[in-house]
């Protein structure tokens, strides 16, 4: 029985360093993807919109108080970040998955579409915007031929 009990515990101790190493190897994926793709910058100007609106709100706290916890928010955000995100990537993506992504944005290609992200998604936002006026303007529009 103490064998078996030993054995048990040895296995699923083997069982959980394999997973928390193959954990750190996909978020070690997880970051590089996030770097070739542009992801990382664009969270990093997230938070410094976040810093900027903060400064606009405490306006006593002195710019050298600003830059310090910047620095620091910079750093383990997106740390956070990424244990944050790393059950919906799982459950989406393989580590392949993420190695192909890498492989995509250290191309041509995939270099001119992390850069041009950004103004992808700030133009596709405002068409998105006026389809969503234009539905609701036509379901409205729907809405009056019916009486209602």
């Amino acid at each position: 029985m103490k064998k078996f009990v030993f054995t048990t515990l040895i296995t699923f101790g083997a069982m959980f360093v394999c997973n928390a190493q193959s954990n750190t190897a996909y978020k070690a994926k997880m970051k590089e993807m996030f770097v070739v793709s542009g992801s990382e910058e664009s969270y990093e100007a997230a938070i410094g919109q976040m810093f900027k609106m903060f400064k606009q709100q405490k306006t006593t706290v002195p710019d050298s108080i600003w830059q310090q916890f910047e620095g620091e928010f910079m750093k383990t955000s997106i740390d956070d970040l990424v244990n944050m995100l790393e059950p919906v990537y799982v459950k989406n993506l393989t580590q392949d998955d993420l190695q192909q992504l890498i492989a995509f944005y250290n191309t041509p290609v995939g270099k001119k579409y992390a850069q041009k992200t950004p103004i992808l998604m700030q133009e596709s936002m405002q068409v998105g915007q006026q389809w969503g006026m234009k539905i609701a303007q036509e379901f409205q529009e729907k809405l009056k031929t019916k009486g209602y």
